[in-house]
């Protein structure tokens, strides 16, 4: 195990237990210096990915079956030993099972290791099926979001499927979001290689900063050096959404990925009306009221719908 990954597995066992019911106060000194550890290195982020999935992995029936044995046993310790071990052990599950799949529901957010050290976040409403072989990597995008951080293995090219386009990697991290005639591709650390199905010759090249619509359509890709973009459109990972000049309607849309309590634009006037802001994915109410005082627009909220506006007509 790293000093990285020590340092990731004692902080999120100190931040659970700030968070336990026991805790007599939150601790608001630690958690601004996990801010500064957090965002001093890319490779912090990416430790503490892991070993956020391997505690969840100790949540397991084995896990737990384990914890039993052992009264008293520091999850910290467990914890050092499931961030090495865990992945290790996805790996003989990997070979054993050339198949995984794993799939959140709305507004559910995972971090998974995928068995060669590297680590995917699936976004809500998301399913990615994995394949891993001593001579290939591959992750098939089923639907929705993910976003890869890869272990470098030149001898096992990374490639994601999204419907009919392909991301390669070797090295690297980033997100692809599939849509009807598509997919997003953003690129926050290395580089990868996309194209089409049928086109293994017609490859675009992105950098870290870079994001692409690859069509699944013959057409031209155009590449955007968008680092802040890319921050801000993979922002789901802090679960938050960071609204940037985006229209009502996109915003709305965006909410109701997230949540079953759907937000309903009554007023079709206001659907183009652009928005500025941050909020947390799972509270369209604060989104909500925030329009309304922004815009000065009737809201509405029930247990299961949000109506902002009143539809024309109706007075």
């Amino acid at each position: 195990m790293s000093r990285i990954d020590e340092e990731a597995a004692a902080w999120l066992a100190r931040r659970r237990r700030a968070r336990s019911p026991d805790a007599i106060h939150p601790d608001d000194a630690a958690e601004a210096r996990f801010r500064l550890w957090y965002e001093a290195d890319p490779r912090h982020r990416g430790a503490y990915l892991r070993a956020e999935a391997a505690w969840l992995m100790l949540d397991s029936a084995r896990g737990m079956a384990l914890a039993q044995r052992k009264p008293g046993i520091d999850r910290r310790l467990l914890l050092s030993g499931a961030a090495a071990a865990s992945l290790a052990g996805v790996v003989a599950v990997g070979i054993s099972r050339s198949r995984l799949s794993f799939a959140t529901e709305r507004g559910e957010l995972r971090n998974v290791p995928l068995g060669d050290k590297s680590l995917a976040a699936i976004n809500t409403d998301s399913q990615i099926e994995v394949d891993m072989t001593e001579s290939l990597r591959h992750v098939q995008l089923v639907k929705g979001e993910a976003w890869f951080q890869v272990a470098k293995n030149p001898d096992a090219p990374f490639v994601v499927s999204a419907g009919d386009v392909r991301v390669r990697a070797v090295g690297t991290a980033f997100g692809v979001r599939r849509h009807d005639h598509g997919a997003d591709v953003l690129v926050t650390e290395g580089t990868v290689e996309t194209w089409r199905v049928g086109e293994p010759g017609k490859r675009t090249r992105l950098t870290a900063g870079n994001e692409a619509f690859v069509p699944y359509a013959a057409a031209t890709v155009d590449v955007a050096f968008h680092p802040g973009e890319v921050t801000r459109k993979l922002a789901w990972r802090e679960r938050e959404i960071i609204l940037k000049e985006e229209s009502l309607a996109d915003a709305a849309a965006e909410f109701n990925r997230y949540n079953t309590t759907q937000i309903v634009i009554s007023d079709p006037e206001l659907a183009s009306r652009k928005l500025v802001g941050g909020f947390r994915v799972d509270q369209p109410d604060s989104f909500a009221r925030a329009v309304h005082a922004a815009l000065d627009v009737p809201v509405s909220i029930a247990d299961d719908r949000i109506t902002i506006g009143v539809a024309s007509g109706v007075s």
